[in-house]
């Protein structure tokens, strides 16, 4: 079994979504009691889709209380100047239409809006609190940066509806992907420094930008500065957990390599006592987080030596751990959400399995399957009951189906919302310790989708003892027959090169926000 395998002069500003690759799994059948969940569909705002953005670009999308926030089109156009970096376009960037921010909360979505003129600029909610009180995220505002040509972007936070501007580090753009209860923020802001391998200028194929670098805000300090590694210029902030710490990715110099085209790139973790820690890699030239845990635990991806692959990690107390190798009963290929208890999930390979959703505790992964019909899985989320939920892939086309695992067994969340409902769950983004689920879907008619055109945000609730009194919720229990994926100790399967450039190719399709940049 082969590496994934990265393209050559790639930079990956984020780490954009793995496809799962096509594979047959040998399949037990089982039924399982699960419950019954009520349906939302939280719509758009006159225009064509709506979205909760992918958990490795932010967090948290979902509070504990059951709040959560994305983004929705209205009915206006976007024009030539709107920016499509994280606010405009949809998840995959091709939707022409203003997005709004949303907010989700007790059953009412609610418009954030955006600078003025709100009909004509786009913003986006990334992150939401624990009491839903305050979102984060990004607006246009109407001023246009002279060199890009787009608004410039401005890092915000709402606070009951109202809308602040965070503001920048002397530059002109800022965006905000994090927040915890304590009123933190964290993100990135350009400063006025020139940089030819800015992060946020690279996004625009542009190398007349100035420095990206991290940033933690709170009411009282402000705007600061986190640094950066080594002789380093740049640093991208992802995610911020209770403690402060914050987690993210950084040059640790200022000379491009001759594989990626820019100077190297490591994780980071900061904390106010130690300040940014290099995470260090696996020997590549690239480095980045996908999930930080209230432990200071940090998971994500490195380049190999030669950055021609990556390995999925594991950081913790100072120790770089290579999934991929370090992991029996599977490798791990991706390493998605982290658990606060430490536990893992994500896309790894299996014997005789190309790909399937793992869980992954204390060096073992366990297959979690994929639904009948299908030829692989890939999880997203975890929650501390072990409740864990993500995408079942098809053979063939891109629109998958949402499941969830638990007791031991996976099942189609398809079949456990109210018949007729008006969305297929494709892509659960987030569980809270609820079971609460929120993701993106589509209505009937949206073809071959993966939720980028023509998806719209869900929010689920389980009708169980946790939900006595839910209107609408079907409290019977459900029996369901699930398909798990065997355990067999055959020998592992090759990537063929079919598959690995349909990774490729959906890795360069999404989210956008933080799309590959190739450096020339």
């Amino acid at each position: 079994m082969n590496a994934p395998t990265s393209p050559s002069r790639t930079v990956l500003i984020v780490f954009c979504a793995l496809a799962v690759p096509m594979g047959l799994a040998a399949e037990d059948a089982n039924t399982t009691k699960h419950h019954h969940y009520q349906f939302f569909d939280l719509g758009t705002f006159g225009g064509p889709a709506s979205f909760i953005n992918p958990p490795f670009n932010v967090n948290p999308e979902l509070s504990s209380r059951g709040t959560t926030a994305g983004a929705s089109a209205t009915s206006v156009s976007v024009t030539s100047t709107s920016n499509f970096f994280g606010v405009c376009g949809g998840l995959d960037g091709l939707v022409q239409s203003v997005y709004h921010a949303f907010e989700w909360q007790n059953g009412t979505v609610l418009d954030l809006g955006a600078f003025p003129p709100a009909d004509e600029n786009c913003s986006n909610a990334l992150a939401v609190s624990e009491s839903g009180d305050l979102v984060v995220g990004g607006s246009e505002n109407e001023i246009i940066d002279p060199i890009l040509g787009v608004k410039e972007l401005r890092a915000v936070l709402w606070r009951s509806g109202h809308i602040k501007d965070l503001g920048t580090l002397g530059g002109s753009h800022s965006l905000a992907n994090s927040l915890n209860d304590h009123g933190q923020v964290a993100g990135f802001a350009l400063n006025a420094v020139p940089d030819p391998f800015s992060f946020y200028y690279l996004a625009f194929l542009s190398s007349n930008g100035t420095q990206t670098r991290a940033f933690l805000w709170d009411k009282n300090n402000g705007m600061r500065d986190l640094g950066t590694l080594g002789t380093g210029n740049d640093a991208f902030a992802s995610f911020l957990n209770a403690r402060g710490q914050v987690a993210g990715f950084a040059y640790t110099n200022a000379i491009p390599n001759p594989t990626t085209g820019i100077p190297t790139v490591d994780p980071f973790l900061w904390d106010k006592r130690n300040g940014m820690q290099d995470l260090g890699t696996f020997g590549g030239t690239f480095g980045n987080p996908t999930a930080l845990n209230n432990r200071g635990e940090v998971i994500g991806f490195s380049n190999l030596s030669g950055d021609q692959s990556f390995h999925p990690f594991l950081w913790e107390q100072g120790n770089l751990l290579d999934l991929y190798t370090n992991t029996s009963g599977g490798n791990p290929l991706t390493a998605d959400a982290i658990s606060e208890e430490g536990e893992i999930v994500g896309a790894a390979a299996f014997p005789n399995q190309s790909s399937d959703a793992y869980l992954w505790r204390k060096g073992v992964a366990t297959d979690l399957g994929h639904l009948e019909g299908d030829c692989g899985s890939r999880a997203w989320a975890i929650n501390s009951k072990n409740q864990i939920a993500g995408v079942s892939l098809p053979c063939a086309g891109i629109q998958g189906r949402a499941f969830l695992w638990e007791n031991d067994s996976i099942v189609d969340l398809n079949t456990l919302v109210p018949p007729g409902s008006s969305l297929k769950l494709l892509f659960p983004m987030a569980i809270n310790d609820r079971g609460e689920i929120t993701g993106t879907g589509v209505p009937p008619g949206c073809g071959d989708d993966d939720g980028g055109t023509c998806g719209r945000a869900f929010f689920i609730i389980p009708c169980d003892e946790g939900h006595p009194d839910i209107e609408g919720c079907d409290y019977s229990p459900v029996e369901v027959s699930t398909v798990a994926a065997s355990h067999a100790t055959e020998t592992q399967k090759r990537l063929t090169p079919q598959e690995i450039s349909r990774i490729r190719a959906l890795l360069m399709k999404r989210h956008r926000g933080f799309m590959p940049t190739t450096m020339r």
